[in-house]
């Protein structure tokens, strides 16, 4: 899951939402590989000053079943407001030890 997202409170969305966000993706089976405020977009404006989160799922079911989840419902009421996201969810093995992205 590939999120980036233009926060207007930092400081309530990490006291609400994201520390919500975070015990859930623990709770549903994922993790995060990456979270980082201030992307500098090098070629179009999708991520220019966005924060940055790419989260690892075992499988496209479990992301679901996170996503679709009453709790996780709940939880984005808390970034209503003061967050705008993008958010993907992208089914795919990444190789980190060549650096590639296989097509499986």
């Amino acid at each position: 899951m590939i999120v980036l997202a233009r926060v207007h409170d930092r400081e309530r969305f990490l006291n609400g939402y994201a520390a919500e966000a975070a015990r859930l993706v623990e709770q549903f089976g994922g993790r995060y590989l990456l979270r980082a405020p201030g992307a500098l977009a090098l070629e179009g404006g999708l991520g220019d000053g966005r924060s940055v989160v790419v989260s690892e799922w075992p499988d496209l079911a479990s992301a679901r079943a996170f996503w679709d989840s009453p709790e996780y419902r709940q939880a984005m009421e808390l970034r209503r407001g003061i967050c705008d996201a993008d958010i993907l969810l992208v089914e795919g093995e990444l190789s980190l030890a060549s650096g590639s992205v296989t097509d499986e």
